[in-house]
């Protein structure tokens, strides 16, 4: 997972396919990242924001009790712990600073289960830049505490009513407000998709959490390697950044998304919001929505990047029904007391299904823990309650 080729593509995906507009804006970002990588300084900086405040780095847990009971040895990479409730920081905390550095004074971003959303206006707030999040109107209805957080922090929310009113859309109105305003605002897009330089620039600053996590790892199994590596995949930022740290290894990699927005395995080549991936579409091109109970993980596409380790091989990528999801959160407060996100409880659910089958018994299975579960409880409660009111 090294630099992507020529026009930001990783095989056959990526790209650059925005309004003439834009282009400019995109080369500018480009530009202004790699010469922040570059510099020793910027990444000093961001490495002590991560650590000081974030409060990075983040712990790989060992799952005694899960791992009894599923016949595997289970390690938890903590994302759950850092600053906010996700990994989501790692990314916005690099762009607010790359935001300052441009001279740019405002924030823009989309969200869907609001972590990203929250990410971002939490570093607007430490910053001191203007912040706006798109964020679908179903999203907000199923997400409100988020919302509340979002609102507190000082970022300005504002619900989108067209369309699905998902994430998707969120991205629409957010690109829109950046074409407008791109003089002065940087578009803060949380996961690795869109046009180049995003899909690159957000695998980089999320690497942290596969070169700390390998690194942990060969700690805890005496120098070896986990045998499956396992992250949840919407956009897929949190798998980019796991998966980065283990390519070089013998690890199975192995994304999982939710049954109703499977991209990976369900979708076709195609182009949205700025870039070429698998994309679910029906037989005339139009975009498919998903449906999915994890707002995070509610969009028809995939990152480019995905897509091209899946034409490789390199990683597969799986599903997770929403029963399932909702069978591992509860199995593991039961029996480790962490109540796990929607999004990484899918990953979850996928070594469940699998423990004994595709798995092996007594194999080391690594899971990326994206995001903490308060966001979901209440979402959770009425789910669960409807399920019994159904039986």
């Amino acid at each position: 997972m090294g630099l992507p080729g020529p026009g930001g593509r990783f095989g056959d995906y990526g790209g650059r396919f925005v309004p003439e507009s834009l282009v400019p804006a995109c080369i500018e970002l480009e530009e202004a990242f790699h010469a922040a990588w570059a510099d020793q300084g910027f990444r000093a900086e961001l490495d002590g924001v991560l650590r000081h405040y974030g409060g990075r780095p983040t712990p790989v847990t060992e799952c005694l009790r899960l791992s009894k009971e599923l016949g595997l040895r289970v390690l938890l990479k903590r994302e759950d712990l850092v600053h906010a409730g996700s990994h989501k920081l790692n990314n916005v905390v690099g762009q607010a600073l790359l935001t300052r550095r441009m001279g740019k004074r405002r924030l823009v971003a989309e969200t869907g289960a609001g972590q990203h959303g929250v990410a971002t206006a939490t570093a607007a707030a430490l910053f001191g830049l203007e912040c706006t999040v798109y964020m679908g109107e179903l999203d907000t209805e199923r997400q409100e505490l988020n919302v509340f957080r979002m609102e507190l922090l000082g970022a300005e929310v504002r619900p989108v009513r067209a369309g699905s009113r998902t994430l998707k859309d969120a991205v629409n109105e957010a690109l829109r407000d950046w074409v407008a305003t791109v003089d002065h605002t940087h578009y803060c897009l949380g996961s690795v998709m869109g046009p180049h330089p995003f899909p690159y620039m957000v695998r980089e600053l999320q690497r942290v959490v596969g070169d700390e996590a390998v690194q942990q790892c060969r700690g805890i199994l005496g120098g070896a390697d986990p045998d499956v590596v396992v992250a949840c995949v919407g956009g897929g930022s949190n798998a980019a950044g796991t998966f980065s740290g283990f390519v070089d290894t013998e690890a199975r990699l192995v994304g999982v998304e939710a049954a109703g927005g499977a991209a990976a395995t369900d979708g076709i080549p195609g182009v949205l919001h700025g870039m070429r991936s698998l994309l679910l579409q029906d037989e005339a091109g139009q975009i498919l929505e998903a449906e999915s109970i994890s707002a995070g993980l509610d969009y028809p596409g995939i990152g480019p990047e995905h897509a091209s380790l899946a034409a490789s091989g390199r990683a597969r990528y799986e599903k997770a029904t929403d029963e399932e999801v909702l069978d591992a959160f509860r199995l593991l407060a039961r029996t480790e007391g962490i109540l796990p996100a929607l999004e990484p409880a899918h990953a979850l659910a996928w070594v469940v299904r699998e423990a004994g089958r595709t798995i092996p018994r007594g194999s080391t299975v690594l899971v990326t823990l994206s995001g903490r579960g308060d966001k979901d409880v209440a979402q959770v409660r009425e789910l669960l309650a409807a399920g019994r009111a159904a039986r």
